[in-house]
């Protein structure tokens, strides 16, 4: 309970953590934010890490210059696609003994059975679009690997998904993050940004289980 509770201060005051780990460790908070993104997208046991609200709030200091912004915009690129790619990998090597596996505190089946569906119904879109739903993201590469799509193909989507992902949230932030009305109220911003994409992965879930 208390790494919940933590973990949701995390995420509801990134922008005061993330300010206060440049400040303290400075180029090393680069590596640090490197390190979440590509985990929250190439490990499927960390779905819960902040990633929209951590774009948003790297945008928002890189307005400031509190960040340099095109770097970080750079190596947050990188660190999605090998994010995915990796992930894409695992999936090839365990196979559909993912499945098989059982419940524990750092993987839910259910998402991973949940993302199935998206990908069974979406196909090669899904690591697109998945890019912008949290949890199906990070287990939609995995299914991709499960599902032995072409390296070249996943690729394609992966790379185009990133760009888009990495764009809309750090130039909102850029550009929005620092307003006054939103400086105020960037609690209430964050909360609503992890409503807003949790919402779809919500909606799918709630589809799966009364169409069944």
């Amino acid at each position: 309970m208390e790494f919940i509770t933590s973990l949701i201060d995390i995420v509801l005051h990134i922008d005061k953590y993330l300010d206060m780990l440049v400040q303290t460790y400075g180029v090393w908070a680069y590596l640090i934010i490197f390190l979440i993104i590509f985990c929250e997208t190439g490990l499927v046991v960390t779905p819960f890490l902040p990633g929209d609200s951590l774009l948003f709030v790297i945008g928002a200091l890189g307005a400031t210059g509190a960040m340099n912004i095109k770097f970080a915009f750079i190596l947050l690129l990188i660190a999605a696609i090998a994010g995915n790619t990796q992930n894409y990998f695992i999936g090839r090597f365990f196979g559909q003994k993912a499945f098989h596996w059982k419940d524990n505190r750092l993987f839910k089946k259910k998402y991973l059975i949940q993302t199935h569906g998206f990908y069974e119904k979406h196909g090669g879109k899904t690591i697109f679009i998945s890019r912008f739903l949290p949890i199906i993201r990070t287990f939609a590469p995995f299914v991709g690997g499960i599902s032995n799509m072409r390296l070249w193909k996943f690729m394609l989507y992966n790379i185009c998904g990133a760009l888009a992902w990495i764009s809309l949230f750090v130039m909102g932030g850029y550009y929005f993050g620092n307003i006054p009305t939103v400086e105020q109220n960037f609690s209430l911003i964050i909360f609503a940004i992890i409503f807003i994409t949790v919402l779809p992965s919500v909606i799918f879930a709630l589809r799966q289980k009364f169409s069944s």
